[in-house]
């Protein structure tokens, strides 16, 4: 967006200027609309899951400002000459039940024929002005948890190949179409003030531009670190099953990153991993850690690992050390 004009509102507090999960402007001093927008092409064969995943794709970014997704509009572009009626339908219900299940109004939408299938939402939520989740205030201390394990993009791409069935399959789809709803709930009871959902620039990407719009540096623990599985592993070191977004976050990363002896390249590769509906990646005052680790435990988060910390800025040292 370099170089448009703009119309300049002071209510507009979170727009495109810190890479953040979505936009928010102010209505009133008790509330605050957060939007957003977010679609992509199938990654799995079911037209069902694939709805799932990317309506929850979409409705996270609300989750990760502290929001609460209020309505939701299909954004829809088919080869109608080539999928059935029957087929984009089931995509279309896919979206429409969780959106259903994160108790979000579906108003409509719009639809394109397009050569190549895309679906996702265009999604408006709320949030108190004074409880919403930014990625710009994270304050050194601040504990890093994250509420997914890693490793969809290499899963996925590890499906397109063929190399991955049954039960691997189905542990991915359940966490990419699990809603990050603890992100409402932390902002609600004011728990947390920083964080992001981790997803195309995978989670150095993504705390990399939390870093840089908080004025802080981070240190993650790579042994904490939770994965879908250690198949991902495998398919690394031995399938080379990396996706090209996958390669371009680690390169675009690796500037600002210091890596410890013992990180392995596998590691390095689901550090940077370009995500598909992950999870949270908060940083939360250490006063408040026990109270976030119950909300996860309370909405049944599929990770609730403590994966790092955040460090004063520091000009000698990289933005983000891996031990």
């Amino acid at each position: 967006m370099r170089g448009l004009s703009q119309h300049e509102d002071s209510n507009l507090v979170v727009g495109s200027s810190t890479s953040d999960d979505a936009a928010v402007y102010i209505l009133n001093d008790d509330l605050a609309m957060v939007q957003t927008i977010d679609f992509f092409t199938p990654i799995v064969d079911d037209p069902y899951l694939y709805g799932q995943i990317a309506a929850t794709n979409s409705l996270s970014d609300v989750y990760a400002m502290g929001g609460r997704p209020v309505t939701a509009m299909n954004v829809v572009g088919m080869p109608a000459d080539i999928l059935s009626e029957e087929i984009i339908n089931e995509i279309l219900k896919g979206g429409a039940d969780k959106v259903k299940e994160a108790e979000c109004a579906l108003a409509g939408g719009h639809s394109i024929k397009n050569p190549e299938p895309i679906y996702g939402l265009s999604v408006t939520g709320l949030v108190h002005p004074k409880r919403m989740i930014t990625n710009a205030d994270a304050k050194a201390g601040d504990i890093l948890i994250l509420t997914k394990p890693l490793g969809t993009g290499i899963l996925t791409t590890g499906i397109k190949r063929g190399l991955v069935t049954g039960e691997l399959v189905d542990r991915g789809v359940e966490l990419m179409s699990r809603l990050n709803k603890p992100g409402q709930k932390m902002a609600e009871q004011g728990l947390v003030k920083c964080a992001t959902d981790v997803t195309g620039f995978g989670l150095l990407g993504h705390l990399r531009s939390l870093c840089k719009s908080s004025g802080v540096q981070a240190e993650l623990n790579s042994a904490e670190m939770p994965v879908i599985d250690p198949e991902i592993v495998r398919l690394i070191e031995e399938e080379g099953c990396v996706p090209g977004g996958t390669k371009e976050n680690l390169r675009t990363s690796d500037p600002d990153v210091s890596w410890g002896e013992g990180v392995s390249e596998a590691m390095k590769f689901i550090l940077a991993d370009a995500q598909t509906s992950g999870g949270l990646l908060c940083a939360v005052p250490e006063e408040n850690l026990d109270a976030v680790l119950a909300i996860c435990d309370a909405e049944a988060t599929l990770s609730k690992a403590v994966v790092g910390r955040i460090l004063p800025a520091d000009e000698g040292s990289s933005l983000i050390s891996v031990l």
